[in-house]
């Protein structure tokens, strides 16, 4: 029996897959607990109509993500950050992704995620630092953040 995988399941498929499997797996495993669907004519078609939508979804979100790229990489988008340093340089403490995002989101007014920088370790030293920032899993951003003495 072919069936559509509703989730994922182990070993047998991934969702949204068309399978040929048993049909008493199918029957009273898969479909009783609501892991498939048979996959008849209305059901592929809908599952088609799912995929299109879903590749439109991930293209929008894929254009967004390389016009964020090109405003965090223009010259003028500097994020400034005021810290207490020493007189060598160093920073008394550090300055974390969410100081930095906070910092952003205060001067340009536009939501970014802490967890999407990709800082190996804080800042701690005064000076421009170019922050790689992850808006997508294809689109990596560069960023400059400039660390200045209190």
């Amino acid at each position: 029996m072919k069936v559509i995988f509703l989730k994922d399941v182990k070993g047998k498929g991934k969702k949204g897959d068309v399978k040929n499997v048993a049909d008493g797996y199918a029957q009273n495993f898969l479909i009783k607990n609501g892991l498939a669907k048979e996959a008849n004519a209305a059901n592929l078609a809908t599952l088609s109509g799912q995929k299109k939508a879903e590749e439109k979804h991930n293209a929008e979100l894929l254009a967004k993500a390389k016009e964020m790229k090109e405003f965090l990489e223009r010259e003028d988008t500097v994020v400034t950050i005021k810290a207490k340093a020493g007189e060598d340089g160093r920073l008394f403490g550090a300055i974390p992704a969410k100081q930095i995002a906070e910092e952003f989101n205060k001067k340009f007014n536009v939501e970014l995620d802490r967890r999407k920088f990709e800082l190996a370790a804080p800042i701690r030293a005064l000076g421009y630092t170019r922050v790689p920032v992850k808006l997508h899993h294809d689109v990596t951003a560069i960023m400059t953040v400039n660390i200045v003495a209190q």
